[in-house]
Formats: C-alpha cells, sequence, structure tokens
C-alpha cells in the first residue's frame, strides 16, 4: 500500500508539473491545478471530495453575493458561517458529543461513526476566511468560480496546511512565472520537508508510540522523559516537514506561501512561541476570533476572556478530545502568567528559552495522551518517577538505539534556531544579488542540490520498506 501510494504521488507530481511548464496560459494552468486537485483529493476520499466542492460552491456563492453591496451582507456572512461551522461540526465533533451528552444525562443514544474528511478543518478554515476578507472589502469577490475552487483545493497544502489566506496569493491565481531557479528552490525544499518527515518524524514517532501504549509499570523518569521529547521532535517535524512540502511544491508551480515556523523551540516565552509555531493557525485566529472579540480594547479583564476562548478554541480545533482542550488552555494559563507576572520579563533570556521549552514540553503529553489521566500519570512520572524497575530500565535501553540517538542530535540541532547559519549560507547563496551563482555560491549550490539529490533517494527507500508512516496532522 505505501509503495503503491508512493509510485502514485511519484507520477503525478510530474506528470503534473510537467503539464504546468508547458501549457501557454495561465488559464490553461490554472485549469489544470484544479483538475489535478481534485484527483489528488479523491485518491485519497473518494467520496468527500463531493464535500470539499459544496465547501467550495457555498463560499464561493455567499462570497458573490456579499460582493454585490446588498444590506443583507451581513445576514448571507451568518449563514455562511453556520453552515461552514456546522459542518465542521458534524464531521469532526458529533460522535465527541454523543459521547459526553451520554455520559452526562446517562442517555445510551449510539454513537455515530462518521469518517473524518482529511483535511477539513484547513480547507474550512480557509473558505471562510475568503468570505469574511470579502465581508471586510479587503478583497474584492471572485467571479470565477475556477480561481475560488484553486484557491480551496490547491492540492499541496490542501489536506494538511498551511492555511493560505485568498489576500496572499489572489495575485499569483492570474500572474505568475515559473522558472527553473524557482522550480529548483521549490524541490529542494520539497525533498528537505520529506526529509524531515520520513527521517526525523517517523523515527521520533515510533518510539513516542511505544512508550505512550507501554503499561503503567513501565513508566518511570527515564521513559517518560524519552517519551515526551520524542514526541515533541516528532510532531514539529511532522509538521514543519508538511509544511516546507507544501510551500516547496506551491514554488515550483508559481505560489509562494508564507511560512508556517520559525524555531518556535528557540522561543522566550510562550506567546514568542505561538508567533513562531503554526503560524497561519494561530494568525487565522486572530484576525477571525481574537480581534472580532475586541481584542484588547474593552479593557485587561475582557482581553483575558479573549485569550481563554481562543485558545479553547484552538485546543478544539485539533481534536474531538478533551485532551486538545486541556493543551489549548494549558497555553492560554501559561500565557496570561507571562502578562501578569512581570518578574518573568527580567529573568534572563536563556533560562526564560529553558523555562518555556519545559512548558510546551509538557504540554504536548497532554496534547499526544489517549486521555487526560494518563497525560497526568505521564507529567508525574517525568517529575518524580524514580522507580528504577527492571521493565522500565528495559524498555527505556532497547528505545536508545544507536539509530535512535544519531536521529535525535540531528533533529536537536535542526530544531534550535540556527539564524546565524543561514543567513550567512543565504549570503553566500544570493551572491550579492547576481543572478547567476558564482565561485562560493555557486559551489555551495552543487552541494546542496547533491545532498538533496542523495536525501531524497534515502527517503524513497525508507518510504518503500517501512510501513511506519502517520502524518500527525492529516486528521485535524
Amino acid at each position: 500500500m505505501v509503495f503503491s501510494s508512493l509510485v502514485f504521488l511519484s507520477v503525478f507530481l510530474v506528470v503534473t508539473y510537467l503539464l504546468h511548464l508547458v501549457l501557454p496560459s495561465v488559464k490553461l494552468r490554472n485549469a489544470l491545478l484544479v483538475c489535478a486537485s481534485l484527483v489528488f483529493y479523491a485518491y485519497g476520499e473518494p467520496v468527500y471530495v463531493l464535500c470539499m466542492l459544496f465547501s467550495a460552491v457555498f463560499n464561493y456563492i455567499c462570497a458573490y453575493l456579499i460582493g454585490k453591496g446588498k444590506p443583507n451582507r451581513r445576514a448571507v456572512l451568518t449563514v455562511d458561517i453556520i453552515l461552514n461551522l456546522g459542518m465542521l461540526v458534524f464531521f469532526k465533533y458529533t460522535g465527541f458529543l454523543t459521547t459526553q451528552l451520554n455520559a452526562v444525562t446517562g442517555l445510551s443514544i449510539p454513537v455515530p461513526e462518521i469518517t473524518l474528511p482529511i483535511g477539513i478543518s484547513f480547507f474550512t478554515f480557509q473558505a471562510m476566511s475568503y468570505v469574511i476578507d470579502v465581508y471586510r472589502k479587503q478583497v474584492d469577490a471572485q467571479k470565477n468560480f475556477g480561481k475560488v475552487l484553486l484557491y480551496i483545493s490547491f492540492f499541496p497544502q490542501l489536506i494538511a496546511g498551511p492555511i493560505v489566506k485568498y489576500r496572499d496569493i489572489n495575485r499569483e491565481i492570474d500572474e505568475r512565472t515559473v522558472t527553473a531557479s524557482e522550480s529548483a528552490l521549490g524541490l529542494r525544499r520539497f525533498i528537505c520537508g520529506l526529509g524531515k518527515k520520513v527521517i526525523i518524524a517517523n523515527t521520533m514517532g515510533q518510539v513516542a508510540d511505544i512508550i505512550f501504549a507501554a503499561p503503567q509499570g513501565e513508566i518511570n523518569i527515564v521513559t517518560s522523559w524519552i517519551g515526551a521529547v520524542a514526541y515533541m521532535l516528532q510532531i514539529y517535524f511532522d509538521f514543519s516537514g508538511y509544511s516546507d512540502m507544501a510551500i516547496g511544491l506551491g514554488r515550483m508551480f508559481g505560489f509562494h506561501f508564507k511560512e508556517n515556523f520559525l524555531y518556535p523551540y528557540g522561543s522566550s516565552s510562550v506567546k514568542e512561541f505561538w508567533r513562531r509555531w503554526h503560524i497561519s493557525l494561530s494568525s487565522w485566529f486572530k484576525d477571525y476570533l481574537y480581534i472580532p472579540l475586541g481584542g484588547n480594547r474593552k479593557g485587561r479583564a475582557r482581553a483575558c476572556l479573549n485569550k481563554i476562548i481562543v485558545f479553547f478554541c484552538t485546543g478544539l480545533w485539533h481534536g474531538a478530545n478533551w485532551t486538545f482542550v486541556v493543551w489549548g488552555l494549558y497555553h492560554g494559563a501559561f500565557l496570561l502568567l507571562e502578562e501578569y507576572l512581570g518578574f518573568l520579563k527580567k529573568l534572563p533570556k536563556l533560562l526564560m528559552r529553558f523555562i518555556t521549552l519545559l512548558v510546551v514540553c509538557v504540554g504536548f503529553v497532554i496534547f499526544r495522551a489517549d486521555s487526560i489521566s494518563q497525560g497526568f500519570f505521564m507529567i508525574g512520572n517525568m517529575f518524580s518517577g524514580f522507580s528504577m524497575s527492571d521493565p522500565a530500565t528495559s524498555l527505556a535501553l532497547s528505545q536508545l538505539t544507536p539509530w535512535f540517538i544519531f536521529v535525535f542530535a540531528i533533529a536537536v540541532f535542526l530544531a534550535a534556531p540556527v539564524k546565524p547559519l543561514t543567513e550567512k549560507l543565504r549570503s553566500v547563496l544570493d551572491n550579492g544579488g547576481n543572478a547567476e551563482p558564482k565561485g562560493k555560491a555557486l559551489a555551495l549550490q552543487i552541494v546542496l542540490y547533491a545532498l538533496s539529490a542523495a536525501l531524497l533517494c534515502w527517503c524513497m527507500l525508507r518510504l518503500s520498506g517501512d510501513a511506519y508512516n502517520p502524518f500527525i496532522y492529516f486528521r485535524f
């Protein structure tokens, strides 16, 4: 199954890119990308492609009606938001809400088993942002349905983000160029993201899964920390890797998406962490929830309430489980603590980085746990699990293989804020702004592309021979 999917995706990407390259007009290229995106989504979700198409049609109509400027603009926006959120609640939260209702009332309502369409949270939020921006007159309503469909369904970021705002790419839908250098840079970015996912995230994920599934008698301070740190690295390299792939593929087709991660594990506060982590989601909630609620314009108490609401929704957005809600509220609580405990700002920056990293790591334990009780059990053992029983010791040693330690060291280095190094590399690659790289820049480019080719081959070999290949954010 993994091998057949790999073959399909390889052929799909090559054929789509080559056809996009030879087509003479943007209109034909857009039509190609719409068809390719629908085929791509239908390959994984043959039925729910209709759900995505319905979303595109409905939001196109609402934006068109709002754009006409009639007095009922607000009513149309209200209907649009209700239906979008209603569809999201139906597919994503019906089972969860039914279970909670049964628990509270003692009823035995059958819990429906509804398959979650891949990426529904991403394309729903994209569609809503487009309609809201038209209502705010930040963009004009698009009269061409095909362009709206392309925006909502564009396959590089359709199923796992980043969440792209229409106003950021509307010009490139109409006018874009594809050059050899841009395509090469995009391909290299895609391969780097693939390497993050296949080599680092999968390796960390296997260890995290084993430890979180282990019996409680095998969990102590060592195993719990191994599991916590492994998962923290897994989720970062999984999602930032997919974001890199989406940004790279978008660039190959002439689209430039904004960055979604900026070394979040180097943050010196929780507030800074959320400016660097899943930027497209945090900016979405800021623009379309926090600010409409009043932001910080209605006093301190109201601002605190607004932030709690935002982080509650952020947690719930990730999944129908109380662990996600607690995780969101946990981050909201620490954000408020930072704001009200002024002495934290006076602490050394290195110490604040350590504290922030610890807060984030503990939070991800709750995020990863199957239940709140399991999450608190793991956290308790991270700080007080001093029992060195034979099963716990054996579990810890079995995970600390040479391969895991090697990949772990690479992951820590790549997750660290290496801005000075990247800026130096960029200055060499730019070659003083010259179009054609020469000297050191040319040599470095050749080395980087050679390494990228080797990394691509390595990833394909691992994918073809390894059945473990979960994408965490596909389920969101």
